[in-house]
């Protein structure tokens, strides 16, 4: 088991293309449902303590009218003080906006989830890890294109930007510790 500790109000939780058109494609080692479920528990859990929920979205560029779903899963309800940001490249950095709203609030700290592991979550961690952001990798709640291109990346790629590990070991990184 991780033992780590996070500081709340410096910690983003960055969800990755969480779109039905995106939760509907062939995905592995989890079912793009399975991700979702976990991430609307993950974004609930990070709220609750203060940490900022950030959801990614893709428009794909010079297109009048986006493909169907590609809306955010309404599932993830996003509240009051969540960021939303419109991506169209397959990181989350590239002129979004991203890293100067997270600046802006002070967050030193995000926790990667979504889909696709080898995509959106991986490119944006790398950039994230450039630019000196503490990275944090929710294993557990992301998914690949293929199973074996997700393992390699939690395996490999993951542990040499940043800290990988699971949802609930992210939980209770948030948490206070019991007296």
């Amino acid at each position: 088991m991780t033992s780590f500790s996070l500081e709340p109000r410096r910690t983003a939780l960055v969800l990755i293309d969480l779109m039905p058109r995106i939760i509907a494609l062939e995905t592995g080692p989890l079912a793009g449902a399975e991700v979702l479920e976990r991430c609307v528990a993950l974004a609930q859990a990070t709220r609750s303590v203060g940490g900022l929920v950030v959801h990614v979205r893709v428009e794909r560029p010079g297109v009048g009218v986006q493909p169907e779903g590609s809306g955010l899963a309404p599932e993830l309800d996003p509240q009051p003080g969540d960021l939303e940001i419109v991506k169209q490249t397959v990181g989350a950095f590239a002129h979004t906006g991203l890293d100067e709203a997270l600046r802006a609030r002070d967050i030193d700290t995000i926790a990667l989830a979504g889909i696709a592991t080898n995509f959106g979550v991986e490119s944006t961690g790398r950039v994230a890890d450039d630019l000196g952001y503490a990275t944090v990798y929710l294993t557990d709640a992301m998914t690949g294109l293929d199973a074996t291109a997700h393992d390699f990346a939690v395996s490999y790629v993951f542990p040499r930007f940043g800290t990988a590990t699971t949802g609930a070991e992210y939980v209770a990184a948030l948490s206070p510790p019991v007296a």
